[in-house]
C-alpha cells in the first residue's frame, strides 16, 4: 500500500486557476468519502499545492497535489474584445485545416472533428442571420434609407442576441481552446515559458523521497504534461533518476496539438516520455466523452509507432454515476468530459479522488474493469 504521494496534476482547459482546481478537488473528496467508508481531508492550498490526509480502518495516504493549472494563459485571451477573440478563433480554426489536423481529426476520430467544427459553425450562423436582418430592406425591396435602421439592427441581433446565447455553448471558451492548441503545437513563447516555469516547479516537487509518483493529466492537460515530463528527461533532471514514474491522462487530448504539422517539439517530448524506461503511462477514455480521440493511439499517431505505446483503459460513468445525475448529465457533452476528475455517486472500477489520494497504487487501475470497484 502507497503511504506518502506526490501527484503532478494538470487540468483541461477550464477558467479556474489553483484555489478553484482544489475547491472541486474537496467536493469530489467529499462525495468519494462517502461512497469509500474513508477519509479524505484536504487541506488548503500553499503554493500551488495542497496535501490530502487520507485513511480507513487499516490504512493512512498523505498525498501531496501540485497543481500545474493554465488559467493565465486563458484569461489572457479571455479578456480580448468579442470581437478580436472571434477573429483569432478563426485565424486558429484556419491553422489547425492548414496543418492537416482538421483532416486528421475526422479520419481518426469524428466526433472530435465535429467538436472542432461547432464554434466555427455557430458564429458562422450567427454572423449570416445578422447580415440577413441588416440587409433586410433591400431583400423586401424597401428604400435604402431602411438601412439606417436595418444595419444597427443586424449588428445588434449577432452581438448582443447571438452571442449572448453563444455563452450557453460556451463557445468563445472554445475558441480560445483552438487558440492554445495552436500556440502549444507551434511552442510559442508563452507556452515555452510556462513549460519552463511549470518543470522548474516540478523539479522541487520531487526534491523529496515519496512511495509513488503521480503525472495526472486532463483533456487539453495531456498535452502540457508530456511536454513538462518530456522537458525533465530533456533537462536529464536528477529528480528523475532510478525512480518510477505513474503517468495517466484522462479523456486526453494530446492529438489535438500533436497533429498539427508544426507541432515537432510536442511530438518529440511525446517520444521521450513513450521510450522513457521508467515511466508507466496508461491512457483512461469513456465512450460517452466525445471531446477527446476516443481509441485513439497518443503515441503511434504522434510518429513513434515503433515505442512503446500507453495502455488503453476503458471506463463508463454511468457506472459511477447515479442514474438521475446521468441522465441530467449525459447530453451535456462538457459536463461529462469534466466527469473524470469530479466525484462518484456510487462504487465502480475507477475514481479520480481514491487514485490521487487512496492507498492503491495508481498502476493499479490500468487493470481496472469499470463496472469492478477495486478492493482495498
Amino acid at each position: 500500500m502507497i503511504h506518502s504521494r506526490v501527484v503532478l496534476h494538470f487540468p483541461g482547459f477550464e477558467p479556474l486557476d489553483a484555489e478553484a482546481h482544489r475547491q472541486r478537488y474537496q467536493r469530489s473528496a467529499a462525495q468519494a468519502s462517502r461512497v469509500w467508508e474513508s477519509r479524505f481531508d484536504v487541506g488548503p492550498m500553499t503554493d500551488r499545492y495542497f496535501t490530502v490526509d487520507a485513511g480507513g480502518e487499516t490504512w493512512s495516504t498523505r498525498s501531496d497535489i501540485h497543481i500545474h493549472d493554465h488559467n493565465d494563459l486563458i484569461a489572457s485571451m479571455r479578456r480580448e474584445p468579442v470581437w478580436r477573440q472571434i477573429g483569432a478563433g478563426y485565424r486558429a480554426g484556419f491553422e489547425i485545416v492548414r496543418q492537416g489536423a482538421a483532416f486528421a481529426y475526422f479520419r481518426h476520430a469524428w466526433r472530435f472533428a465535429l467538436f472542432f467544427l461547432f464554434p466555427y459553425l455557430f458564429i458562422a450562423l450567427g454572423i449570416v442571420i445578422g447580415a440577413e436582418v441588416a440587409a433586410l430592406p433591400l431583400t423586401i425591396d424597401l428604400h435604402p434609407l431602411w438601412l439606417i435602421l436595418s444595419l444597427p439592427l443586424g449588428y445588434g441581433v449577432f452581438r448582443y442576441g447571438w452571442m449572448r446565447f453563444s455563452d450557453r455553448y460556451h463557445v468563445l471558451h472554445l475558441f480560445a481552446d483552438w487558440r492554445l492548441a495552436v500556440a502549444i503545437a507551434q511552442n510559442r513563447p508563452e507556452v515555452a515559458t510556462w513549460i519552463e516555469q511549470a518543470a522548474d516547479r516540478a523539479e522541487r516537487a520531487l526534491e523529496n523521497a515519496t512511495d509513488e509518483i503521480l503525472v495526472t493529466s486532463h483533456s487539453m492537460g495531456a498535452s502540457l504534461a508530456l511536454s513538462v515530463i518530456g522537458r525533465l528527461i530533456e533537462r536529464e533532471s536528477p529528480v528523475l533518476s532510478g525512480r518510477r514514474i505513474t503517468f495517466v491522462t484522462l479523456g486526453g487530448a494530446a492529438l489535438q496539438c500533436s497533429l498539427l504539422s508544426g507541432a515537432s517539439v510536442l511530438r518529440r517530448r511525446i517520444g521521450l516520455v513513450a521510450r522513457y524506461s521508467e515511466v508507466d503511462w496508461f491512457d483512461i477514455q469513456c465512450l460517452t466523452d466525445p471531446i477527446h480521440l476516443y481509441k485513439c493511439h497518443t503515441v503511434a499517431l504522434s510518429g513513434h509507432a515503433d515505442a512503446p505505446q500507453p495502455k488503453l483503459v476503458f471506463v463508463r460513468f454511468k457506472h459511477a454515476m447515479s442514474p438521475e445525475r446521468y441522465e441530467k448529465n449525459r447530453r451535456d457533452f462538457l459536463r461529462m468530459h469534466r466527469q473524470y476528475v469530479l466525484g462518484p455517486d456510487q462504487k465502480s472500477g475507477f475514481d479520480f479522488t481514491l487514485m490521487t489520494a487512496g492507498p492503491l497504487p495508481a498502476l493499479s487501475f490500468s487493470g481496472l474493469h469499470s463496472i469492478q470497484p477495486p478492493v482495498f
